[in-house]
């Protein structure tokens, strides 16, 4: 496996995909494109930024052990990679960010431990304040995310480098990551 394949993981409200497209501002990369379940939602389309599949095509490729790693999430839905994607990224010449949560993290660390992972994180009240900002919920969607968010970091051991994401900081995150990659690369 390359060392161009990179993980960059967090839970919801850290800022991650935020980080991400600061990066493609500053570095050329390329991306694992994760398949889901989920619904597609108005800005997005397929591949960007996942495929999107039924319940049933899902399963198929389970059963045809087409995914290098899936998971079931807390909103009920299936997200896995390919074992295509992952063939592309090892024959990609440039940077390859995957975006994965932590279940994928530690499915991927058993066949690739030497695998880059680099979290995102920030305070449990800010990740609650980031959702709440962001998706406009409360209820019992927030409680669920939150729960996952919970159980998430329990998990922060799994990973090989950790970058806070303070408020009014996502530029230095930015910067921070991309010194991480620079330096996994340069290896």
């Amino acid at each position: 496996m390359s060392n161009k394949l990179i993980i960059i993981s967090g839970p919801s409200g850290s800022g991650q995909d935020s980080v991400i497209e600061g990066l493609a501002k500053l570095i050329p990369f390329d991306r694992v494109i994760t398949t889901t379940t989920r619904s597609m939602r108005p800005t997005e389309s397929n591949g960007h930024p996942y495929y999107f599949i039924s319940r049933d095509e899902f399963a198929k490729k389970i059963e045809n052990k087409e995914f290098f790693e899936y998971a079931k999430h807390y909103n009920d839905n299936f997200y896995g990679v390919t074992n295509e994607e992952i063939n592309k990224a090892e024959m990609c010449d440039k940077v390859v960010i995957w975006k994965i949560d932590y279940q994928g993290v530690m499915d991927v660390k058993k066949k690739l431990p030497n695998i880059p992972a680099i979290l995102i994180i920030a305070p449990i009240d800010v990740l609650e304040e980031r959702i709440k900002n962001r998706d406009g919920v409360a209820g019992e969607y927030l409680k669920d995310r939150m729960n996952y968010t919970k159980k998430w970091l329990k998990h922060t051991d799994i990973y090989d480098y950790r970058i806070e994401n303070q408020n009014g900081r996502l530029n230095e995150t930015i910067q921070a990551v991309k010194a991480i990659i620079d330096k996994i690369t340069r290896i």
